[in-house]
């Protein structure tokens, strides 16, 4: 019994023991190159289908969203030393504060996602003046005027960035910073984040060197589309002052940033407003006048815009619905002078301001669709038609020194004589 015992603990042993030593070999074995290679791959493909699952989500979790922006021409915020100080911005600014600026147009400001600018001038103490015939300077405490009228973005590639020297231009940039306005031009793009939507911001100053700016701006719009931009907006300072037409150069460049990916193309520096064309179904506002123009008491045109378009972004990209809205604006809530107070337009003069748009779009040179002012405008009624109808005359009597600055003086000449 004894030996049976035995034996039985012995062969159970020897069993173990067998089991132990092929375990132990397999466990030992190394992997080959392959076997490694495999797991890797399994690993990436497990990872590209969580990663693609996840993006395949995040696709179908994308609702559209639909974004207003706003854009307006030149706000040169300050004067020349050459300048009755008195009745200057700078003046302005000292006696009535940054909030009086933009007052009656902010509430417009605050309701979209997006408010661009043109900011034309430098905010610096610089002495250093640029050896040209008008020069504008302010405070750096000016970049208040820009945050409190609701202004969130200004485009500063212009000819009057670098009135001051280059440090009047950096000088610039750190003010607009301690405001928290987005800044960009010439080299400097940006993206920003609006209701999760990627907007890439692109300024373009095209009077030194025209179509040879060409690879510049598919160079910026490429840099935006690669930092991921989902929408474009392309900012142009160019053509020639009191043209109310745009140049070739202006339609060729234009035409070209849609070609290279913007959604919208905007424009300034003729100091009055020119026409809106439509190319491959996106818009070119080629021409958004003066807005809060310190640059002369008296301008000969007061006539201005607020240019919105409302997009809707999809996974699939911006949609094509062009739903755009104009709105006539005087760059002065007074006649007579300028009081740097933009005020939107009412009554026949709303309507006269957006006939003027539309007329200027119908002489846009190639263009095979404008954009009609009158059609979408919030600030046209019915009823206003009506009475325009049967209260005024003709366009062709129409006397427009009742709403223009005919008393032009000689603070700004509109000269084209600059480097910037």
């Amino acid at each position: 019994m004894m030996i049976g015992v035995i034996a039985f603990l012995f062969l159970l042993f020897l069993i173990l023991s067998i089991k132990s030593c092929i375990g132990s070999s397999k466990s030992s074995h190394p992997k080959t190159p392959k076997d490694s290679e495999t797991e890797i791959a399994d690993e990436f493909i497990e990872e590209d289908l969580t990663s693609e699952s996840g993006s395949a989500a995040s696709v179908a979790d994308f609702d559209p969203v639909t974004l207003t922006l706003t854009v307006v021409g030149d706000c040169t915020l300050g004067t020349d030393e050459t300048f009755d100080y008195d009745t200057s911005v700078n003046a302005y600014f000292e006696n009535y504060g940054a909030a009086y600026f933009m007052q009656n147009v902010k509430s417009i400001f605050s309701q979209d996602d997006l408010t661009i600018a043109n900011f034309e001038g430098t905010l610096t103490d610089s002495e250093n003046r640029a050896d040209k015939q008008f020069a504008f300077k302010a405070p750096k405490e000016c970049a208040k005027i820009v945050s409190e009228g609701s202004i969130e973005a200004v485009n500063t590639a212009n000819n009057h960035s670098h009135d001051y020297g280059d440090s009047s231009f950096t000088d610039t940039l750190q003010a607009l910073d301690a405001e928290g306005i987005i800044h960009f031009g010439y080299d400097e793009t940006q993206v920003v984040d609006v209701k999760g939507i990627q907007i890439g911001l692109v300024g373009i100053y095209e009077l030194n060197d025209h179509l040879d700016v060409a690879d510049h701006l598919k160079r910026n719009i490429a840099a935006v589309k690669q930092n991921g931009a989902q929408l474009i907006v392309v900012i142009f300072h160019w053509g020639n002052e009191l043209d109310e037409e745009p140049d070739s150069n202006q339609t060729t460049l234009g035409r070209m940033a849609i070609d290279e990916g913007a959604d919208l193309v905007c424009g300034h520096h003729a100091h009055v407003v020119q026409g809106i064309e439509t190319y491959k179904g996106k818009n070119i506002v080629y021409g958004l006048g003066n807005f809060c123009f310190g640059g002369n008491t008296n301008p000969s045109d007061s006539d201005s815009m607020i240019y919105q378009q409302t997009f809707t972004v999809t996974p699939e990209g911006v949609q094509a619905d062009n739903v755009t809205n104009i709105i006539p604006v005087r760059i002065s809530s007074e006649y007579g002078t300028n009081n740097y107070q933009p005020t939107p337009a009412t009554d026949d003069e709303a309507i006269r301001i957006l006939q003027k748009i539309d007329s200027r779009s119908a002489n846009i040179s190639g263009a095979t669709a404008t954009v009609s002012a009158m059609q979408n405008s919030t600030s046209i009624t019915a009823e206003m038609l009506a009475a325009n109808a049967a209260n005024t005359s003709s366009d062709e009597d129409y006397d427009s020194s009742d709403y223009s600055y005919d008393d032009y003086d000689s603070d700004y000449d509109y000269d084209s004589d600059y480097d910037y």
